[in-house]
């Protein structure tokens, strides 16, 4: 049986490189998208074309609810959930003084609630299998920070410790 992976924010960029790259290397694929376009199409082909299953999963990460259905639709599809990669995420930029709060609460709750959700949801299924992975994309700017991205510079330094935090109970 193949192992699964399921990538949140799937359809382009890292996340998009992430799937095939577990592709390639025989995992069946949840691709986890807010919105269907295109891109979503292609990636589940190029996907595909490493003779995998490739499952995608709409939802967005910042709603617990649309995490927990996303879990519950990749395990009933696959019977389990062995990595999770958590990449969806956002940014929106601006210096602090002129940021909007629904901006900096946006990118907190995609980048960091977003992963919680998603963490907390599959570990779920992955102590009952008492194995699995959850990997965090993350960013520099968490540990150094930039101009006009204390928001996304926040998001990304908290899911270090998430990581930590989860990584001691599942491993």
């Amino acid at each position: 049986m193949n192992k699964v992976v399921l990538v949140t924010g799937a359809t382009r960029g890292i996340g998009k490189q992430i799937a095939i790259s577990f592709a390639k290397e025989g995992y069946n694929i949840a691709l986890n998208f807010r919105e269907e376009n295109e891109s979503l199409l292609n990636t589940k082909k190029e996907i595909e074309a490493f003779d995998v299953k490739c499952l995608p999963v709409k939802g967005d990460v910042s709603i617990y609810e649309d995490c927990k259905n996303i879990a519950e639709t990749v395990v009933k599809e696959f019977g389990k959930i062995d990595v999770l990669v958590n990449n969806a995420g956002i940014t929106k930029d601006m210096l602090l003084l002129r940021m909007k709060e629904e901006d900096f609460r946006k990118v907190i709750d995609v980048n960091l609630i977003g992963t919680f959700n998603m963490s907390q949801n599959v570990a779920t299924y992955m102590m009952k299998e008492r194995c699995g992975r959850i990997i965090n994309i993350s960013s520099v700017v968490g540990i150094s920070g930039n101009a006009g991205q204390s928001n996304y510079a926040a998001s990304k330094a908290r899911n270090n410790w998430l990581y930590q935090e989860f990584g001691k109970r599942i491993s």
